[in-house]
Order: C-alpha cells, then sequence, then structure tokens
C-alpha cells in the first residue's frame, strides 16, 4: 500500500471522482483507477478488476505506441527538414 497523505490528486468539485476501496485515492477517469489497482494493489484484486486493470494497460499501451512512433515521425520530417534546408542554402 502506497502513502497517499502527499500524493496530488486534482478531482474538479463538479465532476464524479472514481474512489480506490483500499487506500480511498480518488481519480478523475475509472481507467485510472483500473491502472492504480493493478499496480498498487495487485493482491487485492477481484477477476473483473483484473480485467479493467488489463484492459486499461493495453489501452494505454496502444496509445504510447501511438505517441512514439508519431514522435519518431516528427523527428525524421524535422531532420529531412532541416537536411534540405542546408542542402539549398549552401
Amino acid at each position: 500500500m502506497t502513502n497517499t497523505d502527499d500524493a496530488e490528486t486534482d478531482v474538479p468539485p463538479d465532476e464524479h471522482a472514481y474512489v480506490c476501496e483500499h487506500c480511498g485515492r480518488p481519480f478523475v477517469h475509472e481507467t485510472h483507477l483500473a491502472l492504480h489497482r493493478g499496480l498498487d494493489h495487485p493482491t487485492d484484486l477481484s477477476a473483473a478488476e483484473r480485467e479493467a486493470f488489463e484492459a486499461a494497460s493495453e489501452e494505454e499501451e496502444t496509445d504510447l505506441r501511438r505517441f512514439r512512433l508519431l514522435a519518431l515521425a516528427a523527428l525524421v520530417a524535422l531532420y529531412f527538414g532541416f537536411l534540405l534546408t542546408y542542402a539549398v542554402v549552401t
């Protein structure tokens, strides 16, 4: 169990908060709660909570993979842009 006394949480007062039953930490999104449960309380998960964690983890991994590919494409485009600019200027 992690220490939540110093954990920063930012749930706007007008939004519904998903609260961890184990430590009381609030989350804005249900997927964040599922990830928190799986990472901080893995031994206390029910079958449904484990499935939610695995689905949220897979979704996050897919999003990260897409971000990495887009970042790589941007860097390659920037590199070749500078290369072509250098070739034209010199």
